[in-house]
């Protein structure tokens, strides 16, 4: 049989088609009641007599995924008995929020939870408001901020990412023998409550991820030189959603007097850009250079194309056309490295992780990873180079695996969301050439698109297959 090599490509290509009129999908109160069961589950199995859930306005998502809403002022808590009881514990400015709880719980007034300087009104400490929720002497008791410190080292069962005032006041009220660390019940990238999700979570998360990278595809479009960063940063937000990383539409050196905003910075040709912008769901980030051709290039910057972006590129077609069911995360993590090598690139994180209402939630995708990609997993691409003179390329997008069964469901309830679904999957395959194995489904109109020049708005990267032998940025294969 002739011997192919798969190539990545600058060539003439179509921009993907932009979502418009998307509407959101409401988590669904059977949606929010499996939740609830999962991490009781996860509670019983761990022989986990209360777990107390820490929130505030960056770090909410796990308190989010039972109540239905983050703390945008101040703090939170929660507090789930294995029983199924449940207590709020909210400051002044929160404390309306009992009403809406998705969760049935009985709200405490908090007042150390609430902004500075505010009334603290309350004759309690703070171990005794948590024994008014229940908590007692020798309850085993876990304690989940937002990360997870024991998939790694045992001995981290008492570290804690919550403040400690809240922490010593756990530990008084179970014992200190009693009190343990608990994020990985929700997020670790096996077993976390959080990891798998169904049709009514897809089309809901949906809606942020084809969001963001709808801003972003027309961002890019608006770029020119002369304008400045905050002109072009105007279309990075939509019908006042809050966004779940800091927007970036940065030119030239990034970070100048410590600022990450987009900053009143002219654009200049020749430059580097970046994009990144996200929505509970997904982010869509992009980087390349305001030029048309690469003779507006200078120095180094010329082999940018060979250098950088087609051995990027060829390893995120290679990170789409590898994951699917059963794929393990560390088949995945080498798929990327064969190609683009950790070594020479400079990449440093995890080469893709799972998205959820936050950008960042946990990563089954490391070297030797035996996790498998399971029905219901939601993840983003994510590979950043930083080697000097190999980096400045980027497209990272989001993902949601879904098996026959799942599929069926999703396109049953939600047939504006599969459609959308279907055009981007044809997309890929018909003008980016990156075949998506079929339980595969893009949540970003962008993903997959990668324009290095940001101004030849009709060119982009493509991969096509060649009989040759020449040097390859894929693998060969027959």
């Amino acid at each position: 049989m002739a011997e192919f090599v798969r190539r990545a490509e600058y060539k003439k290509v179509a921009q993907p088609k932009l979502s418009e009129d998307l509407i959101p999908v409401v988590l669904t109160d059977k949606t929010m009641e499996e939740h609830r069961q999962k991490v009781l589950k996860r509670m019983e199995e761990r022989e986990m007599d209360a777990l107390l859930l820490y929130a505030d306005r960056e770090h909410g998502d796990n308190f989010q995924y039972l109540t239905g809403f983050s703390p945008r002022f101040e703090e939170a808590g929660l507090v789930l008995h294995r029983t199924g009881e449940a207590f709020l514990l909210l400051g002044n400015e929160s404390l309306r929020m009992e009403r809406y709880s998705r969760v049935k719980a009985r709200a405490i007034h908090v007042p150390y939870f609430s902004l500075p300087n505010q009334p603290m009104e309350t004759e309690h400490t703070m171990k005794e408001l948590l024994e008014l929720a229940g908590l007692h002497q020798g309850m085993k008791t876990g304690i989940a901020g937002w990360k997870m410190f024991t998939s790694r080292r045992e001995d981290n069962r008492q570290l804690y990412d919550v403040p400690y005032f809240f922490v010593e006041a756990v530990k008084q009220a179970v014992g200190d023998e009693n009190t343990v660390s608990a994020g990985e019940l929700f997020i670790h990238p096996e077993t976390g409550a959080r990891i798998l999700v169904n049709a009514n979570e897809i089309a809901h998360y949906e809606f942020g991820a084809a969001l963001a990278s709808s801003c972003v595809g027309k961002a890019m479009n608006e770029i020119r030189p002369g304008r400045t960063e905050m002109e072009i940063a105007q279309y990075l937000a939509a019908f006042g959603q809050q966004t779940n990383v800091q927007t970036i539409c940065a030119s030239g050196e990034r970070f100048t007097n410590a600022i990450v905003e987009p900053r009143n910075k002219k654009i200049v040709k020749g430059e580097k850009l970046s994009i990144t912008m996200g929505f509970p769901g997904g982010l869509t980030s992009r980087s390349g250079y305001v030029a048309a051709e690469k003779e507006e290039l200078e120095g180094e910057a010329k082999d940018y194309m060979e250098l950088a972006v087609k051995p990027y590129f060829s390893a995120a077609a290679a990170w789409y056309e590898t994951i699917g069911l059963g794929v393990t995360g560390g088949e995945i993590f080498e798929a990327v490295d064969r190609i683009f090598p950790k070594a020479v690139y400079g990449w440093a994180l995890n080469p893709g992780h799972f998205v959820s209402s936050e950008e960042w939630m946990s990563s089954p995708i490391e070297k030797g990873s035996l996790i498998k990609i399971k029905s219901g997993m939601m993840l983003q691409m994510d590979i950043i180079p930083q080697a000097p003179g190999r980096s400045g390329s980027s497209a990272e997008d989001g993902i949601a695996v879904a098996d026959e069964s799942l599929r069926k469901e999703l396109q049953a309830q939600y047939p504006q969301v599969w459609e959308r679904i279907k055009r981007r999957r044809a997309y890929m395959e018909g003008e980016l050439g990156i075949r998506l194995k079929e339980e595969v489904l893009p949540l970003s109109d962008m993903t997959g698109y990668l324009r290095p020049y940001l101004l030849k708005q009709d060119w982009a990267m493509s991969m096509t297959d060649e009989k040759d032998q020449k040097k390859s940025y894929m693998t060969e294969g027959t």
